[in-house]
C-alpha cells in the first residue's frame, strides 16, 4: 500500500496558520480526503492506512475548529464514508451512520471531557462517567430487525445511504437472523472484521489458487462482504462486533453500558474489552491497557473509543454534521523516520501566501513513501513559534539537515525535529525570499501575520490559477472534466482568465469556430462535448456555493452558507454588499450582526465587491443562482433570527444555540432590525435595551424553553 506522496498540499502548525493558509489547506485536504474516501470505503483499495486517514480528518477538524468560518461544503468533517457503489442496491439509513472525531494525545482527551462539561453545564468535580472500547479496523455495517427478523443489512456508504448487502450478511454465523425479546424495531450497528490468522489463511488460499492477495485484514473484510456472489462471502472468515444502534422502537437501556449488555443478551458479539470508566483516570488507564494488548488481540484496532455513558446526556449533546459530540476516538501514536532535507521549495497560494515545503530524500513512514513535508513558515524553520517562543529548543532547520519526519495521517508529513550533530559544514540559515518566486512582486510580511504574501494580486500567475482552481473545486462549482490540470492548461493558453470565461468556452470552441477544443491534443469530439455539457449543467448553482466559489478571503464554506441563509437571494446579497460599504449604513450593521461574521470578514466582503464588482457581476449574469433553502421545520422559531444575551441558567449557551439551529432558527450575535426574538437571561445589558428600542420581542429563558417545547 506504499505510495509516493508528492502532492504540493502543505500545512502549518494549526496554531500558527493564517486564515489564507487555513483556507488553502482545507481545500487541499478536501480533495485528498475525498479521493481517499472513495478508495477506502467504495473501492476497498485504500491509498493510505486507516490510521493515516483518521489522522488526516483530525487535522482538518483542528483547522476548522480554529477557523469555523472556513468550513467547506465538501469538508471531510461533513462527509461520512463515500457514495455507495452502483454495483449494489441502495438503502437509506433511518438514522445517519456517523464517524468519530479524533484525539491523539491525553491533552486532547482532557479537552474533550472539559468540552462535555461546558456543554452540559457541569462543575469540574461533578461525576461524568464514560465507556471505553477498542476501535475495530474493519467495515461498518447496519443491521435492521423488524419483529425480531433480520430485514436488511447495509454498509455505511456516505452516512445517509449505504449498499444493500443483506444477502451477504445472512451468510455470517456471528450475525443473528432471528432475535427473541427484542424491540419491534432495532437497528444494530457494528464492525465487520477479519482476524489475523484468518487473513493469513485466506491469502494463502488465494495464492494457491492463483487469485488476488489482500493487502491487509480490513481490505479483506470489506472486499469479502461486498461480493456480488453471497457464496463467496459465505466462504470468507468474517466476524462481527456490535457496538451501537440506530433506530429503535424501545430504549435498550438508560446508559451505554446497559445498552451494550442488552445487545450481548440478544446474541450479538460485543467486545470483551468494553469497560465502564467513572473518571478520566479510569478512561486513560483503559486506553493504556488496550494499547498494551494490541499486538496480542488477533485483530486490528487503531485506537480506543470513548462514549458518554448516560444516554440522556448523549441526547442533550446531540450531533455535529458528521460526528456525535458525546464520543471520540483516541488514536494510537504515529510512526517516525529520519531522512535528509535536500531542499526547500516555496509555493504560492491563492491568497498570495508564500509557504516553504521540504524536499526530502524519499523515506517510508507508516508504510507510505514520502518526499515532501511541510515547513509551516519562516518562524518554524528558525526554531520559534508565532509568539517568538522557542520550539525544538530553538534549533533551526537547514538544507542538508537530517530531520525526523512523522505522518499523523497527513498527506504531506510534518517535520518534528532536526539532528544538529549531523549538520554539514556548508549549511547556512534559511532565508525566506523577499520577492514572489512566481511573478517577482515584493513579498511582504504584515504585522501580526506569520507568512509573507505576494503583493502581485491577480497579476501573479500562481494566485490567478489557484483562484480558478478554487472556483472549480468540489465545494464550489465542481465541474466534471474541468479539474486543476485542465484549468492550468486553459489558463496558460489564455482561454480561461476569469471565472466567467468558463461559461463562454462553448462559444469560443463551438461549431464554426476556427479552433475547436475537440482538435486539441488529449481531447476528442465526445470529451469536448461532455465538458461543455458539464459546464452548462453548473450554471444553475446554489447561492452558498457561488459565494464560496468567489474565493473571497476569510469567507469559507460555513460562512458562505450562513450568508446565503441570511440574505436568501443573490440580488439581496449583492445589494447588501454594496450598501455595506458605508460603515454607518443599516446594511453594514446587519452584516456584522450575523453570528460568526466579524469585522475582518466584513472588510473582505466589502473590498471584494468594490474591487472586483465588474468581474463578479459579469459572472453572475451567466448563471442561474438558486435562492437558499430554508431549513424545513414546523417549529415556531423556524426561519426566525434569534439572539441570546445575559446568563442562561438551565442550559449552556452552546446547547441553546445548537437547539435553536436544529429547530431552523438563525442565531445572530447582536441585535439588528432583522432580529425577531431576543432571549434575555440575568445580566442582559445593551442588547436588551436595543431590542426594546427597536420593538423586538424579548423573552426570558423559561419562556424560550416553553416556546420550543423543552420546558
Amino acid at each position: 500500500m506504499a505510495q509516493d506522496t508528492t502532492s504540493k498540499t502543505h500545512e502549518r502548525a494549526v496554531e500558527d496558520l493564517t486564515t489564507a493558509e487555513a483556507r488553502a489547506e482545507l481545500e487541499a485536504l478536501a480533495l485528498h480526503l475525498g479521493r481517499a474516501n472513495d478508495a477506502y470505503f467504495r473501492d476497498d483499495a485504500p491509498v493510505m492506512s486507516d490510521a493515516e486517514f483518521d489522522h488526516l480528518r483530525n487535522r482538518n477538524a483542528a483547522i476548522e475548529k480554529r477557523f469555523p468560518d472556513l468550513i467547506r461544503s465538501d469538508s471531510p468533517s461533513r462527509q461520512i464514508g463515500a457514495a455507495p457503489s452502483d454495483a449494489f442496491g441502495k438503502i437509506r439509513h433511518t438514522r445517519r451512520m456517523l464517524s468519530l472525531a479524533n484525539a491523539f494525545t491525553e491533552d486532547d482527551v482532557v479537552d474533550f471531557i472539559a468540552g462535555l462539561r461546558r456543554f452540559l453545564g457541569l462543575a469540574p468535580d461533578a461525576p461524568l462517567a464514560l465507556t471505553a472500547e477498542p476501535k475495530i479496523d474493519g467495515l461498518s455495517l447496519s443491521l435492521r430487525y423488524e419483529n425480531g427478523q433480520l430485514r436488511h443489512a447495509a454498509t455505511r456508504g456516505d452516512g445517509e445511504t449505504g449498499e444493500d448487502v443483506t444477502a451477504n450478511a445472512r451468510m455470517l454465523d456471528e450475525i443473528p437472523q432471528h432475535l427473541t425479546d427484542a424491540p419491534d424495531l432495532l437497528e444494530v450497528r457494528g464492525e465487520i472484521y477479519m482476524s489475523h490468522s484468518d487473513f493469513a489463511a485466506l491469502n494463502a488460499r488465494q495464492a494457491a489458487a492463483g487469485g488476488k492477495s489482500f493487502a491487509n485484514p480490513r481490505n479483506a473484510a470489506a472486499g469479502s462482504l461486498r461480493q456480488l456472489d453471497p457464496g463467496i462471502t459465505r466462504a470468507r472468515p468474517l466476524r462481527f462486533f456490535a457496538y451501537a444502534w440506530g433506530a429503535v422502537s424501545a430504549p435498550l437501556g438508560q446508559t451505554q453500558t446497559e445498552a451494550i449488555d442488552r445487545l450481548t443478551a440478544l446474541g450479538f458479539p460485543t467486545n470483551p474489552l468494553f469497560r465502564y470508566c467513572p473518571t478520566l483516570d479510569d478512561l486513560l488507564t483503559a486506553y493504556r491497557d488496550i494499547e498494551a494488548q494490541r499486538a496480542s488481540l488477533g485483530y486490528d484496532i487503531d485506537g480506543v473509543v470513548y462514549k458518554l455513558d448516560d444516554l440522556s446526556q448523549q441526547e442533550r449533546l446531540g450531533l455535529r454534521s458528521t460526528t456525535p459530540r458525546w464520543a471520540i476516538a483516541h488514536k494510537f501514536p504515529a510512526e517516525l523516520a529520519w531522512t535528509r532535507l535536500d531542499g526547500i521549495d516555496i509555493q504560492v497560494g491563492r491568497t498570495g501566501a508564500l509557504s516553504p515545503v521540504a524536499r526530502l530524500s524519499p523515506v517510508t513512514v507508516g508504510g507510505v513513501v514520502v518526499s515532501n513535508a511541510t515547513l509551516h513558515n519562516e518562524d518554524y524553520i528558525a526554531g520559534r513559534d508565532s509568539r517568538g517562543a522557542p520550539i525544538r529548543d530553538g534549533r533551526d532547520i537547514r538544507i542538508g539537515d537530517w530531520v525526523q519526519v512523522y505522518r499523523a495521517g497527513d498527506v504531506i508529513p510534518k517535520i518534528r525535529d532536526v539532528d544538529p550533530a549531523r549538520r554539514p559544514d556548508w549549511s547556512t540559515p534559511f532565508q525566506m525570499p523577499a520577492h514572489c518566486p512566481e511573478c517577482g512582486s515584493p513579498a511582504l510580511r504584515e504585522p501580526g501575520d506569520s507568512v509573507r504574501r505576494c503583493t502581485g494580486g491577480l497579476t501573479c500567475p500562481a494566485q490567478a490559477v489557484e483562484r480558478l482552481k478554487h472556483f472549480v473545486s468540489r465545494a464550489a462549482f465542481d465541474i466534471d472534466g474541468l479539474g486543476a490540470k485542465q484549468v492550468e492548461s486553459f489558463w496558460r493558453d489564455g482561454w480561461i482568465v476569469a471565472p466567467r470565461d468558463i461559461f463562454t468556452l462553448r462559444d469560443r470552441f463551438g461549431p464554426g469556430q476556427p479552433r475547436q477544443l475537440k482538435n486539441r491534443e488529449g481531447w476528442g469530439e465526445k470529451s469536448a462535448q461532455n465538458l461543455f455539457d458539464a459546464i452548462d449543467s453548473k450554471r444553475r448553482i446554489p447561492l452558498a456555493r457561488l459565494i464560496y466559489a468567489l474565493g473571497i478571503r476569510h469567507v469559507g464554506e460555513t460562512s458562505a452558507g450562513v450568508l446565503a441563509t441570511q440574505y436568501g437571494t443573490w440580488s439581496a446579497f449583492r445589494a447588501a454588499m454594496s450598501e455595506a460599504a458605508d460603515p454607518d449604513s443599516t446594511a453594514y450593521a446587519e452584516l456584522i450582526a450575523i453570528d460568526g461574521v466579524g469585522p475582518v470578514m466584513v472588510q473582505s466582503l466589502i473590498t471584494a465587491f468594490q474591487v472586483e464588482a465588474g468581474t463578479i457581476d459579469a459572472l453572475a449574469a451567466l448563471l442561474d443562482i438558486q435562492a437558499a433553502e430554508a431549513r424545513a421545520s414546523d417549529s415556531p422559531v423556524a426561519g426566525k433570527t434569534v439572539v441570546f444575551t445575559g446568563t442562561l441558567e438551565r442550559m449552556t449557551r452552546a446547547e441553546a444555540k445548537a437547539r435553536a439551529e436544529a429547530l431552523g432558527a438563525k442565531v445572530a450575535g447582536s441585535v439588528s432590525t432583522k432580529t425577531d426574538l431576543l432571549i434575555a437571561g440575568p445580566g442582559a445589558g445593551s442588547k436588551a435595551k436595543k431590542a426594546a428600542d427597536l420593538g423586538i420581542e424579548v423573552i426570558d429563558e423559561d419562556q424560550w424553553l416553553a416556546l420550543i417545547g423543552a420546558s
